[in-house]
This record gives structure tokens, sequence and C-alpha cells, in this order.
């Protein structure tokens, strides 16, 4: 009987040479730049870094903990940030998070569980400018999509969900605005500033089939927010298009968190993220909406199938497959 440790070894390798010139720890292809005058920017990445099963497989064996994140970022040019959901950070860990990444590289951060969870939305105002103040600004440049991913059992109320959308900043400076009404748990610990007034993005994962209208996607084109496209086994897949980028978060369409992408499913999936990118979609698209105006939009890509060590591997075939198609 092969241990786990052992089995998600041997997973990785395998994935890892499903494609030529990848190896257990990236590719060149993962740090590429895909050309922009014909598509969008396409960041291609994975969900977190700090996974204990990961080391001594993705990580070298004996690399300190704390260069950990280094090391990842020096293999994709994107990291989804997990930490942000489970409690508000402190502005140094964000500033040190933005010094051990490259110049060009991009963070998106996961929005707070205690107002989409917890509060389910209700009186998100003061929360969000807690989690605003929380630090996140201090990534700078390196600050990406915020993206907020509900429960399965959340269900969709127009009435809950718009006056969210409504307060949500689009651009750092008025970000940096809300931060400011903070309330005193945040004292002596916010950051409220930022460095320049930069576009902020948003992004919605729903998990509940009560989303599967269009009045859904209609509200979040209005506010131009993005419906994250999540491939999983349990949670509707919907590729609509809301706003002037995407964002997929690919979690394992076998089995949640573990399952891998094969050879076929990454051909798949990179098809997807070139059309998304040239300003067209899929033919294989699942909508409940109509089809988006067309325009190059960037590309956002999380492998979340981290359970048995397969999303770098995963990750650094899609990117060499998409460095191939733009």
């Amino acid at each position: 009987m092969v241990s786990n440790r052992a089995e998600a070894k041997i997973d990785f390798m395998a994935s890892s040479r499903a494609g030529s010139g990848r190896t257990a720890t990236g590719t060149s292809a993962s740090k590429r730049r895909f050309p922009r005058r014909s598509a969008g920017e396409v960041r291609i990445g994975i969900s977190g870094w700090t996974y204990a099963p990961w080391r001594g497989v993705f990580y070298p064996r004996g690399l300190p903990h704390t260069k950990e994140l280094e090391f990842a970022a020096s293999r994709f040019r994107t990291i989804e940030i997990n930490g942000t959901f489970y409690g508000l950070q402190r502005p140094q860990a964000f500033a040190d998070w933005a010094a051990s990444t490259p110049d060009d590289f991009v963070f998106s951060v996961k929005g707070s569980r205690y107002i989409t969870h917890m509060l389910k939305l209700r009186d998100p105002a003061k929360p969000l400018a807690n989690f605003l103040a929380s630090g996140v600004l201090r990534l700078g440049s390196k600050l990406g999509p915020v993206l907020w991913q509900f429960p399965p059992q959340f269900a969709f109320v127009p009435e809950r969900i718009e006056p969210f959308l409504r307060i949500l900043p689009h651009d750092t400076a008025a970000a940096a605005e809300l931060a400011r009404r903070h309330d005193a748990r945040l004292s002596g610990r916010a950051w409220t500033r930022t460095d320049a007034s930069r576009p902020l993005r948003h992004a919605f994962e729903i998990r509940h089939d009560s989303f599967r209208t269009p009045e859904f996607v209609d509200l979040l084109r209005r506010y131009d927010v993005a419906l994250v496209c999540a491939d999983t086994v349990e949670w509707p897949l919907l590729m609509d298009v809301t706003s002037d980028f995407i964002y997929c978060r690919l979690h394992g369409s076998k089995e949640l968190y573990a399952s891998g992408y094969d050879d076929t499913a990454l051909d798949i999936w990179a098809k997807r993220v070139a059309a998304w990118a040239r300003g067209g979609e899929p033919g294989d698209a699942e909508r409940v909406g109509g089809r988006a105006r067309r325009r190059r939009r960037d590309v956002f890509v999380y492998f979340d199938n981290d359970a048995k060590v397969r999303a770098p591997g995963d990750a650094a075939g899609l990117c060499e497959r998409v460095s191939k198609m733009l």
C-alpha cells in the first residue's frame, strides 16, 4: 500500500510529465507573458501556497517555509490569497507578501467569510471597511481581483445581493476612503491609504442553483462584477461573461479539491481561456444570460485541487497550452 504522501508525489510527477518540457517544479511557460495585442492578459496560478503535502514534492526538500511564496511566485504569475477568507490579516503581512514576489506579480484576495458566510451580506458596510483596512491596499500594484465566495446554502435574493454590489469600491482610492470608516477593532493596526488610484475588480463565486437566472447575470453586468467560472462536481458551472475580465477556479471536476486534470481536460480549458482572452466566448459555454459584447478580456485561472498536490502541475500544464494558442 502506498502512503498518501507517496501517492501525491507519484500523481504530481505523472502530471508534470503530461506536457513537453514540463518539470515537477513548473515551467518557463507558466511565467510567460501572453501577448496583449490580440488578447487580454492571461494569468494562471494556484490557490494558496502553504500546504504541508507540497513540501518535498512541489517545493524542494528542505526549502524554508518562509521561502515557499517566493518559490511559488517564481513559477506562476499569480496566486490566490486564502488566509484573508478566514480572518483579518495585518498590514505587515501584505507588505511581506508583496516584497516576496516579482514586480509583475498579481495576487487575488479572497474576501472575508465573516461577510459572506456569517453575515450573509447583512449590514456589510462596516465589515467591508474593516476588511479593506486590514492591509489589502499594501499590496500596491500587485493587488488583483477580490474574490467573494458564497456558501452552498446561500440562495439568490436580489434584495440581499444588490446592496452589497452597490458599496463595492471599483478603484483603490474609493477602497481607501471606505477603509477609513473601519471600527475600533482596527484602531492602531489599520492601513487606509493607497500609493495610486488603480482599478479594483471583484468576482462572485456562487454555490447554489438559485443563481442560475438571467436576473443575477444582469445584476453582475450592471455593477461590473465577474461571475466566477467554478469547475466542481457539486456546484453550478456557469460561464456567463459579466465584466471586463474572467475569473476561473478549477477545484477538480470529479473529486472536489482532489482530482486532477488530464491532457484532454487541460486542452479544453486552454481553448476556453484563449477564447475569452481574444474577446469571444467558448463554443461549449454554459450560460443563463445572453452573450456579452465582444472585447479582449484579462483572464485569471486558479487551480484549487491541492489535496493530492495536483494544482501546480495542472497550472503549469494549462500555462503551456495557452502560451501556444495566444
